[in-house]
């Protein structure tokens, strides 16, 4: 599992963006950036600085998965048919505590993996706990029995700030099935992803 390195609303205040559609961020109150220096005019920024703030957006979204392991995701993506930005954006939504979270089983990325870690989920009826698992279109993902009653589950399902989105298709309150991977469109981002220039970061 990997370890919030920083606080979650760091990357929102560095972006100058909500990038978690959350009603906390502190982006709500002030789109400047953090320190002192924060509300100073900005310069043009270099291409290498567009790819780079892409890619720590991004990867901050899914929970700031590790380098290595976000690395192995874009590999994995090349080699793939097709547009590799559109299949780095599949993988990544595939991810076991991603699904989780698109199902409103948690109100964070975080939380899901943490749910995902401590033994609460059922991929087709077996427990799993390793958050980065690749999940397949068709498969079930449901929440085991102690997590029915959690109140972090419970405060994630009346969230009115986010609906799941149609490639997760519920089944009662406790049961997914992933029917599709999606594509970029139809992803619901709080803010816009520019995964093209994550593919142009790596292939530099």
């Amino acid at each position: 599992m990997s370890k919030r390195s920083s606080a979650k609303y760091k990357l929102d205040r560095r972006m100058g963006e909500n990038v978690f559609g959350r009603p906390k961020s502190p982006v709500n109150r002030r789109e400047y950036g953090p320190g002192q220096h924060g509300q100073r005019r900005k310069g043009k920024m270099s291409d290498f600085g567009l790819q780079l703030r892409a890619k720590q957006k991004l990867k901050g979204y899914y929970g700031d998965v590790t380098e290595k392991q976000f690395k192995r995701t874009f590999q994995d993506a090349s080699r793939m048919k097709g547009d590799t930005s559109v299949n780095l954006i599949g993988l990544l939504e595939r991810r076991l505590d991603m699904v989780v979270y698109r199902a409103k089983f948690a109100p964070t990325i975080w939380a899901a993996r943490q749910l995902v870690s401590h033994g609460h989920i059922m991929v087709n009826g077996v427990k799993c706990n390793i958050a980065s698992r690749r999940i397949d279109v068709g498969d079930e993902i449901s929440l085991g029995n102690k997590a029915k009653e959690m109140a972090l589950v419970l405060e994630a399902q009346s969230l009115a700030e986010r609906d799941i989105p149609d490639y997760v298709a519920p089944d009662g309150d406790h049961k997914v099935t992933f029917t599709r991977v999606p594509t970029l469109d139809e992803v619901p981002y709080p803010v816009r992803m520019e995964p093209n220039l994550v593919v142009e970061f790596y292939s530099r």
